[in-house]
Formats: C-alpha cells, sequence, structure tokens
C-alpha cells in the first residue's frame, strides 16, 4: 500500500515535494519515530475527539506529547470532547488503515488542530495511510495544505 490516493492527489497536484519511505510495520507515531530512526518531536501523532453531537476533530501533535482535551476543547470551540472510538477513525477514514491516517483532516472534511510544537522543526513526518509507509515533507507545506488551527494543546 502506498501514500492514500487523496493525500498524493493533493500534494502532486500543487507541485510540493515530500519523500516517502518505507519503515518496519509501526502502530503509533512513537512506533514510526523508532522505526525511522528519527525523534518523536519529528513525527506527526494524529488523535481523534468528537463532541456529544458527534463532530469530530483532528488533533495534530508531536509523538512525544500527550494531548491536553481542555486545550483541544478551547481551540476547537467544542466541548466537552472526548477522545473518538477506534470505529470513528475507520468511518472517517476509509482508505486508511486503523489508526494509520495522515494528518490532513481536510482531505476528509474534519477540522484540524495543530500543536504549534510540530511546528518548530523545518520538517515533519507522519503516517501515509497505512502502517509500513511514511511520508516527510516541510511543515510550512503541510500547514499550507491542511490549513489548521494553531494552537497549545500539548501536555508538557
Amino acid at each position: 500500500m502506498a501514500v492514500v490516493e487523496r493525500l498524493q492527489r493533493l500534494l502532486d497536484e500543487r507541485k510540493v515535494p515530500y519523500q516517502t519511505f518505507a519503515h518496519r510495520e509501526a502502530f503509533t507515531a512513537q512506533g514510526v519515530a523508532a522505526a525511522s530512526h528519527v525523534s518523536g518531536w519529528e513525527v506527526a501523532k494524529v488523535v481523534i475527539a468528537r463532541d456529544p453531537e458527534g463532530h469530530h476533530v483532528m488533533a495534530v501533535l508531536p509523538a512525544s506529547c500527550r494531548l491536553s482535551i481542555s486545550a483541544l476543547q478551547s481551540a476547537a470551540k467544542l466541548e466537552p470532547l472526548e477522545i473518538a472510538p477506534e470505529g470513528d477513525a475507520s468511518m472517517l477514514f476509509p482508505d486508511c488503515e486503523a489508526g494509520a491516517m495522515p494528518p490532513f483532516g481536510n482531505l476528509y472534511d474534519v477540522p484540524i488542530v495543530v500543536d504549534t510544537c510540530l511546528g518548530k522543526r523545518p520538517e515533519v513526518i507522519f503516517q501515509a495511510g497505512n502502517h509500513k509507509e511514511a511520508v516527510r515533507m516541510a511543515y510550512g507545506d503541510f500547514e499550507k495544505l491542511a490549513a489548521p488551527i494553531v494552537a497549545d494543546v500539548c501536555r508538557h
């Protein structure tokens, strides 16, 4: 399996430079970092949350960080929020392996909140829609394409 088609189409149509690379199978963002021999601060972790009415939001933060649900609520202007069950992700991201969605919620009509820590590095690495491949690209290009809300949503 390669990069999910809708993401690859976006990157190619916008002529954004990126690299894909294979790594040993990993089911967490920290696992992707270890398999890729990079710091967890460089790898984007995706967490899906939802409110009681079923509105979803995608939180994107460094793999090394933990999500502050209260900070996400403030940034997304949705509350109360809870971490969405895994079945929600399968429904929202049908072309991705469970838990391997790339941080482009905008391609799936899911708003995105990105932690400010992620932008402190020049590049970002993220899962390509599966558990064996990742994408590396300039953080600035990611932010332009994803058009996220940028806020402090990590617990330090």
